[in-house]
């Protein structure tokens, strides 16, 4: 086997591994309200959520393909290959930290900076993409505000269309009603998060010229769908613990607005081909809920600790994959 063609396999099977993990660190997004109320047992709800999150992969490859083309130019990136294999270990390196200490931090944000990261080392600040890159950041920026105004507005309605019902029987159809938005919301982030590897093993594949276009292949796309369905029946439990209970205290009623909020947020980033975090998407609609139910109900020290790791975490990530680049160019 040459050179080339083992780290190509090894790119593939690092993004493999990197959506796998991506399964389990972000199981929570999807289930933990759905969990957290009760509507789900936790067994149910990760094979929901795993089923759900396969489909939700084959669906669409507009995200994968600006991955793909719009960060940096796969036709023309210095030492591409040694930069995506850096990327992909930055981002899994971080992904574990975080799921280990249960902080539900974005494995987008992570895989995003680690590209940039380890562009900028092979090549400096001119192998950006800077339009994409820009245009990527715009939505990963934008889209949890969104979420938590929607959420905000969502529940708003949801308090004066059921502000005359039995709490009891609320209660109880909303619970049932969940089950179906959180397989909504489960399926969503299929759509988005399982594209994100797909564009990796596709810009490896262009930049070692086993393909021209940025199209993305069945193959390809099969195994990154199954690699985050397995992922996600594993399950994360230190997360869903954070997401469903530490962010505010969640009832059915709330659960249905959070997910139906996530979803739509989602679907509307998928919708134009641009990749959100879907962790950040999800807690912010939680946020929004909670704030619009009550504004002291929300534990805002969960949020600070959420946020200022959303904020870390892309430059943490293209640190570490700068340093990961320089280590492997040494040797490759």
């Amino acid at each position: 086997m040459d050179m080339v063609l083992l780290l190509t396999v090894l790119i593939v099977v690092f993004a493999v591994v990197f959506d796998f993990i991506n399964g389990f660190h972000d199981t929570a997004n999807s289930i933990a309200t759905a969990v957290s109320t009760k509507a789900l047992k936790p067994r149910h709800a990760i094979m929901l959520a795993a089923i759900m999150n396969f489909v939700g992969a084959m669906a669409f490859t507009g995200v994968a393909k600006t991955i793909t083309k719009d960060i940096v130019d796969p036709f023309t990136l210095t030492n591409g290959t040694v930069v995506i294999l850096a990327a992909l270990l930055a981002a899994i390196v971080w992904n574990l930290v975080t799921w280990y200490y249960g902080i539900p931090s974005s494995s987008s944000h992570a895989l995003i900076g680690s590209i940039a990261g380890a562009a900028i080392a092979a090549a400096g600040f001119t192998a950006l993409n800077y339009g994409g890159f820009l245009k990527i950041l715009q939505a990963l920026i934008l889209s949890p505000v969104l979420a938590f105004a929607v959420g905000y507005i969502v529940y708003s309605i949801f308090k004066v269309v059921f502000k005359n019902n039995n709490l009891t029987k609320t209660n109880r159809n909303f619970r049932l009603i969940q089950i179906a938005t959180a397989a909504l919301q489960s399926f969503s982030h299929g759509t988005n998060d399982a594209q994100k590897a797909m564009g990796i093993i596709t810009m490896a594949l262009i930049v070692n010229n086993y393909q021209s276009s940025d199209d993305i292949q069945l193959w390809v796309q099969v195994i990154c769908a199954l690699a985050m369905a397995l992922g996600t029946s594993v399950g994360g439990w230190r997360i869903i613990k954070t997401v469903g209970g530490k962010i505010m205290k969640i009832r059915p009623v709330n659960g249905v607005a959070a997910d139906l909020t996530g979803a739509a947020v989602i679907f509307g980033a998928t919708f134009i081909h641009l990749p959100v975090s879907t962790t950040h998407v999800i807690s912010s609609s939680i946020m929004g809920v909670g704030a619009s139910h009550r504004l002291k109900g929300v534990k805002w020290g969960t949020a600070k600790t959420m946020l200022i790791t959303w904020l870390i975490t892309m430059p943490i990530s293209a640190l570490l994959a700068g340093i990961i680049y320089l280590v492997l160019n040494l040797f490759l």
